[in-house]
């Protein structure tokens, strides 16, 4: 290789949520390693991570449905939304550390208090809420979930939602003013700030083309300089594949068997958008719904109020469409380029076990602006027209993996690692819960690929996130202790 080659401790690729997370952690965890970042684009969080691509919930499972199932003996089962629940206080413990200790300023810009709410019609879903919220208010971390089907509460909860409704109708709610509203791309451009005025090297316009591990178990990175029009050589010991859509096709081309059998599908997402003051200001909750049947998780219809710059707006959606890019600003032969001989049947046999996600796509790609309407005025019955704007939201790959539970070419909802045996290459792909879990994501990278140096930064890690190694629903003191720090830290009284 040319004797040009640069050498850092970790390279990270793509200046995302993700990749600012690591950078962050690490600098706290090890400042005198060397970071370098690769970013493809002008600048920091513009795929995935933007504010527009992305839903901002906060995902906590306060309100999602599909973190929640009723088990055949007509039982609750809320174990994932325990999950997903402490994950977030995760990040929350972490962000606070950030901003006590002077590291990232200004939480409002990124964090915002906001009710979560889930809302339901008829008769068999109002009755699965009453008992998904007996089971939840149960636990610790729910605590304060409000459940009503009284249609004066709802009114006074959701106003613009339960205008125009026939008195009698079957609706129910629950809510809990505990939620947030995150602004990731913020975040991310926070984070990224501060890496670099750590020394960090971040290079933008920067595509990575190629990456090799060279005998002694470093890897070698051909990275393009898009400005400059010249390539460049890296090496590093350790990489992470932090580029959204763009991770598949660089883990492809590490060429480490545990990238193997994995294909991936990409869905976009439309959203209708209201930034009519006076609509907007009606509204003040994220309220999710149910899923329709045969619909997959992601569909999960919601109402969200957002607030980025400060200036607050409502989406609705999301609404499926597809393209074959597996980033927005990818290119229209991703997909066919993912398909390789070691994962082809992986790939057709999810296109066999699929048929209905396949149907349920063509359904959604065909809707008119006012089909899409029809779909918001089960929320907003007034909803006007002329009110709501489509936006096309990020691009997102859902795993296609051989699972021992869903055998062959088994499509997955939710956020994976994927790392090589030696720990010193590890991927991020997926979706949902994606960004509002990235810190317990990225402690999972840490003890995956630095299993030798974390009994040394254990004290570091506790120091950050005071809950980490224990569970907050089993340490109620201890959570009731972090709720008032992190409300404290990031202005969510």
């Amino acid at each position: 290789m040319s004797n040009r080659q640069i050498k850092s401790d970790v390279i990270l690729i793509g200046a995302g949520i993700m990749s600012a997370t690591l950078g962050t952690l690490l600098k706290e965890l090890a400042p005198d390693w060397k970071i370098t970042v690769f970013e493809k684009l002008e600048k920091a969080g513009e795929e995935s991570s933007h504010e527009l691509n992305n839903a901002g919930t906060g995902h906590a499972a306060l309100c999602e449905l599909n973190y929640t199932s009723e088990k055949k003996d007509g039982s609750i089962d809320i174990k994932k939304a325990i999950n997903v629940n402490e994950q977030f206080h995760v990040s929350r413990q972490f962000w606070s550390y950030l901003v006590n200790n002077k590291l990232i300023n200004n939480p409002q810009d990124f964090i915002m208090p906001l009710p979560h709410m889930s809302l339901v019609q008829g008769k068999e879903n109002v009755e699965f809420l009453k008992k998904r919220h007996e089971t939840m208010i149960k636990n610790p971390l729910f605590e304060g979930m409000e459940f009503s089907n009284d249609s004066e509460t709802l009114k006074k909860w959701i106003p613009l939602i339960m205008e125009n409704r026939p008195e009698d109708e079957d609706i129910a709610a629950t809510k809990i003013d505990t939620g947030t509203d995150v602004n990731f791309g913020a975040l991310t451009r926070m984070l990224i700030d501060h890496l670099k005025a750590k020394d960090v090297d971040v290079n933008y316009n920067h595509s990575v083309e190629s990456l090799k591990q060279a005998s002694d178990g470093s890897w070698e990175v051909h990275v393009h300089d898009l400005d400059g029009c010249k390539m460049e050589y890296h090496s590093a010991k350790f990489v992470f594949l932090g580029a959204g859509g763009g991770s598949l096709e660089l883990l492809q081309k590490s060429g480490i068997p545990e990238g193997k059998h994995i294909g991936g599908f990409p869905i976009s997402g439309l959203f209708l958008a209201c930034n009519k003051p006076e609509v907007a200001e009606q509204h003040h909750a994220k309220v999710y719904g149910k899923a329709k049947v045969g619909a997959p998780p992601m569909s999960v219809p919601h109402l969200d109020t957002r607030y980025i710059d400060n200036k607050k707006s409502l989406l609705f959606g999301p609404f499926a469409g597809f393209s074959p890019k597996f980033l927005k600003t990818g290119s229209n032969m991703d997909l066919f380029a993912s398909v390789k001989p070691h994962n082809i049947t992986t790939l057709l046999a999810a296109g066999v076990k699929e048929m209905g996600l396949t149907k349920y796509l063509i359904q959604q790609l065909m809707l008119s602006k006012e089909q899409r309407m029809e779909e918001l005025r089960d929320f907003i019955p007034n909803a006007n027209s002329d009110d709501w704007d489509i936006i096309v939201a990020g691009q997102r790959v859902q795993v296609i993996k051989d699972t021992e539970a869903g055998g062959k070419g088994t499509l997955q909802f939710g956020t994976e690692v994927v790392s090589a045996s030696d720990g010193s290459i590890a991927a991020l792909l997926g979706a949902s819960p994606g960004a509002s879990t990235a810190v317990h994501v990225m402690l999972e990278v840490l003890n995956k690929c630095f299993p030798q140096h974390i009994n040394e930064w254990e004290t570091k890690i506790k120091e950050m996130i005071p809950s980490y190694g224990l569970s907050l629903a089993e340490n109620p003191e201890l959570l009731k202790e972090i709720n008032a720090t992190t409300d404290k830290a990031l202005g969510l009284k």
